[in-house]
């Protein structure tokens, strides 16, 4: 093991061995002293937030130097509005019904002990993800919430403003008198650092949350040796039925991919009933290429819509995340499942359409985490769900499933009552 090895390890450790130790006394706290220190994170960051967006420059510099994509910079880039969303997600989330202590469930046996599910705190959370530093507030703000303490590790294309949210944070959670080790982040750009804390983490890590493409989400799910909350990409579909409203069609596809293209509720493919499309697809195809959208389509599209270019299988696969949307004609609504099943991946799907039978079809046999009738897949997010917000779409059907927020955080334990039973 080299020199830098052994200071990244030791340095990991000291943060898994405070943040265990702050995660028990942080489920102790009150629902009030996590709400207090919420709402002081909140302040500070509408307070410090031309040093947020100075510290973001500083990111967004070396981004434009580097290269990066439009899209890239897209989720990088902060402004006061974003600042100011950030501080709003936190207010949101304080708002939140407390999610620890829950009682789910609650039932007495014949002998007369009384048996109660109680939500309680996963323990400590570990988070990686890339480029959008907003996750910083929004993943810290919902562990704090539920109880969790968190280590925090973001992409070193947004180290600087990932440190300045971070001292926000700190900040709370010292005028609420919580320990500081409560919210944690790591304090260096390298590598190493991810591959010890998937490998060598276990016993301080209770769950790992990796939010960002596919290749970071992949290696999490290969290397990590704790459970991992997470999804690989965001395949969303948008079908157009036969029956769908014109108008609706048109705006909820340009709403869908354009709003952001960058996000990963984002739709890629949009699949439309073939006896339609050439109702159909003129409009819509028209508002995409206005918008600066590229439209990759098969033959069918191509002979409708002049400027598509030729759609390759590899496109039906592919999570653009830019201004490029695939189009296919379908022969019905079993032909677009089938197509979703296929290549979709199980993250949010949309149909289009005014028959209340072929929605209602859509909506029982599309097995993704989201599913939406009439209604942009962009809506894919904690915050919209009214969850304050969310940490990311999980597409796995183990524990969380779609927007991960406050009360996908805990688990439970069973408090058993008895008034001096014993067992024969």
């Amino acid at each position: 093991m080299t020199k830098d090895s052994m200071d990244i390890a030791a340095r990991m450790t000291a943060l898994g061995v405070a943040a265990r130790s702050a995660s028990t006394r942080l489920a102790r706290a009150s629902a009030k002293q996590r709400d207090t220190a919420l709402q002081a994170a909140a302040a500070a960051l509408r307070a410090d937030s031309d040093t947020i967006i100075a510290a973001n420059q500083e990111d967004m510099s070396a981004a434009e130097a580097s290269g990066q994509s439009q899209a890239m910079l897209d989720r990088l880039m902060l402004n006061a509005e974003r600042v100011r969303a950030m501080a709003t997600g936190l207010d949101a989330i304080r708002d939140l019904q407390n999610p620890v202590g829950r009682n789910l469930a609650e039932w007495e046996r014949p002998n007369g002990l009384n048996i109660r599910q109680v939500s309680v705190p996963l323990g400590v959370i570990g988070i990686i993800y890339e480029s959008r530093p907003n996750v910083t507030a929004d993943a810290a703000g919902l562990c704090l919430k539920s109880g969790n303490a968190v280590i925090l590790r973001g992409g070193s294309e947004s180290f600087a403003s990932n440190h300045a949210i971070y001292d926000c944070l700190r900040s709370g959670l010292q005028q609420a008198g919580l320990a500081a080790e409560c919210i944690q982040i790591v304090p260096t750009r390298d590598r190493e650092a991810v591959g010890f804390m998937l490998s060598s983490m276990s016993e301080w890590l209770d769950v790992v949350v990796p939010r960002g493409g596919k290749s970071l989400v992949q290696r999490v799910q290969d290397e990590a040796r704790v459970p991992v909350i997470g999804h690989l990409e965001g395949l969303c579909h948008v079908y157009l039925h036969a029956s769908a409203d014109p108008a609706i069609a048109r705006n909820v596809v340009l709403n869908a991919k354009m709003r952001r293209t960058g996000i990963c509720g984002a739709a890629e493919t949009i699949l439309v009933d073939a006896d339609a499309a050439p109702t159909l697809l003129p409009e819509v195809c028209k508002a995409l290429l206005d918008a600066g959208c590229e439209i990759r389509g098969d033959e069918s599209v191509r002979a409708l819509i002049p400027d598509a270019i030729a759609a390759s299988e590899r496109d039906w696969t592919t999570e653009y995340l830019d201004s490029i949307v695939s189009i296919r004609t379908v022969a019905g609504i079993d032909a677009a499942i089938a197509h979703i099943e296929n290549y979709g991946s199980g993250h949010t799907e949309s149909i289009i359409a005014t028959d209340p039978e072929a929605a209602e079809a859509f909506l029982s046999a599309v097995d993704s985490a989201i599913v939406l009738h009439n209604a942009s897949t962009q809506f894919a997010d904690g915050g919209e769900f009214g969850m304050g917000a969310e940490i990311g779409i999980a597409t796995g059907r183990i524990h969380a499933r779609g927007p991960v927020g406050a009360n996908q955080l805990t688990s439970y334990k069973y408090v058993v009552r008895g008034t001096g039973q014993v067992r024969a």
